[in-house]
């Protein structure tokens, strides 16, 4: 019964062993290298199409504390 665990553990863990390094050598082929390059092309617009958006927020956000400013100073920047 111990040998026929052993046996059954030392299967897994090469098949394990044998699809990992498939993959790996799957991401080192041409196509693999293209896909990985498209995918991190893809994330990197989304982080600056994420980041443009927070720009534009904190921009509004200055914006409305700079009116709101201006409205209770009544001036800005003048001197008397």
């Amino acid at each position: 019964m111990k040998r026929l665990f052993w046996l059954a553990l030392g299967v897994t863990v090469g098949v394990l062993v044998m699809r990992k390094l498939s993959k790996m050598a799957e991401r080192l082929t041409p196509r693999g290298m293209a896909g990985s390059f498209a995918e991190s092309l893809s994330d990197l617009a989304d982080a600056l199409r994420d980041f443009g958006a927070d720009v534009r927020e904190a921009m509004r956000e200055r914006e409305v504390e700079i009116r709101a400013a201006v409205q209770a100073d009544g001036t800005l920047g003048k001197t008397e």
